[in-house]
């Protein structure tokens, strides 16, 4: 209770001066009015100028991405490394990406596409809707007239060509070559090229000199000519094997000619070499030097390298130098690599950490599907994730994911049109699966939208004929 005198003052300070408060009465208002007021945050997005991702979660806006007009802004780099469990959407993904991207008229895109079924890659349909035919890669199909890649192409320098000769060794053997055998493959390179001027020199011409090294050689290092031979022994038998091997008929002629490098979608199908074999990283190396040299110009084009299963790449200390270099000359000339990876575990705790941490700290952009727990938290910890994405990606359904763009950290639903929906989902897996879950997602996100206006436009129409009754 209070005080006499308080009250006679306070009577007598209104008196003189008015009330001092005022009293509000209270506001009664529906939600769909009060949204008006209180306006929702979000974080910002990437822009209004690229590619359509989808629409990210917890705000509902467009999502907006693209690489080559974030380069040098918002992003370090162009790289992109796609990370999560198979039947989540990453193959969606990189698919609806890719199409989009085509429609601007400077874009051209290599797909290294390591998955298939029924005997085709699974990019063979969207190859086929953009009527491109895929460079088939195929030991038995090489044999009968298939493609050739020839690692001493001239179109590759004569620098080139010795680091992928070295890195098909070193990928074989599981070890870098010693000096003496590298000096035997150096002198063996160098006499083939001097001395085969009428045609495009073939590996067949390096094991032959391998195996019948010249006096020259010996005598310029004042060594036996005996010696010269037993250093090379045990690389003719390595390149053997692209001769006359596992791998013939693939890399041992001239480059096969025809292949259209000015298409804007080459798809190299290697879905028929085996993916845990020493085969697939060898592809790996030679596809990607004979690209360095063969694709990347300084045409003012961007360019984007997507890779499918590339721990191949990322955990081969040898074949992650190589695109380790690349990634860092493709800056300059417009091109943006993609790795796609299932577990980074994988790759981080492999043979190849350094390089796999070199080639991880180039993708400004990191895109995370569902993941167990002890995934998710190893995959945070590598890439510096904040702990509340860290916590949702186990939870994550099918088609939404976790982008981190330069630290611009967003959940993101991917969506696809019906155009593209029969050329995203190719095979049998993904159609009667994660495609359906995913379609069956996007139409119950759909209708929620719908019953979302539907209720707020009727508590409107309350609103307004509650006033014209008041009125």
């Amino acid at each position: 209770m209070r005080d006499p005198l308080s009250a006679v003052t306070d009577a007598f300070t209104s008196f003189l001066f008015g009330k001092v408060e005022t009293t509000r009465l209270p506001v009664r208002t529906s939600t769909g009015q009060a949204q008006a007021v209180y306006l929702p945050t979000a974080a910002p997005g990437l822009g209004d100028s690229g590619v359509i991702i989808g629409r990210e979660v917890y705000s509902g806006k467009g999502y907006i991405y693209d690489p080559f007009q974030l380069y040098g802004q918002q992003l370090p780099a162009p790289h992109w490394l796609v990370l999560g469990e198979s039947g989540n959407g990453k193959s969606a993904l990189e698919k609806t990406y890719v199409l989009r991207q085509l429609r601007f008229k400077d874009r051209q895109v290599v797909v290294l596409d390591a998955q298939g079924e029924d005997g085709a890659g699974e990019w063979n349909l969207i190859a086929q809707e953009l009527g491109i035919t895929p460079i088939r890669l195929d030991p038995m199909a090489a044999l009968d007239g298939g493609i050739r890649l020839n690692p001493l192409d001239p179109a590759i320098t004569t620098t080139g060509q010795l680091a992928l000769l070295r890195t098909i060794i070193e990928v074989a053997m599981g070890h870098g070559l010693d000096e003496r055998s590298g000096f035997a493959l150096k002198v063996a390179h160098a006499y083939v090229n001097e001395t085969i001027i009428d045609r495009q020199p073939v590996l067949t011409d390096i094991v032959e000199q391998l195996r019948h090294p010249e006096p020259e050689s010996a005598e310029a290092m004042n060594v036996d000519l005996d010696d010269v031979r037993a250093w090379g022994l045990d690389v003719a038998l390595v390149l053997d094997r692209l001769v006359d091997g596992d791998l013939r008929g693939m890399f041992d002629g001239p480059t096969t000619v025809g292949i259209d490098l000015d298409a804007p979608l080459i798809v190299f199908d290697l879905s028929h070499i085996d993916r845990n074999s020493i085969a697939m990283p060898i592809l790996m190396a030679i596809v990607g030097v004979w690209l360095e040299h063969t694709w990347i110009r300084p045409d003012r084009k961007k360019r984007i390298f997507l890779v499918e299963e590339a721990w191949h790449i990322i955990n081969s200390p040898f074949v992650a130098q190589l695109f380790q270099r690349l990634l860092k000359f493709g800056r300059r000339l417009g091109l943006s690599f993609v790795a796609v990876v299932h577990h980074l575990s994988d790759v981080v705790d492999g043979a190849a950490a350094r390089e796999a941490a070199a080639i991880l700290k180039m993708a400004s952009t990191r895109t995370i599907y569902a993941q167990k727990a002890d995934e998710a938290r190893a995959t945070g910890r590598v890439l510096g994730l904040p702990r509340w994405a860290v916590e949702i990606i186990p939870t994550l359904t099918p088609g939404i994911a976790v982008w981190d763009v330069n630290g611009n950290v967003q959940v993101v639903k991917h969506l696809i049109t019906e155009a593209e929906r029969p050329l995203v989902f190719t095979d049998r897996a993904m159609t009667e699966t994660s495609a359906d879950m995913i379609s069956d997602d996007l139409r119950a996100a759909e209708w929620e939208a719908e019953q979302r206006a539907a209720l707020i436009e009727q508590q409107m129409s309350e609103s307004s004929s509650s006033e014209s009754t008041v009125a």
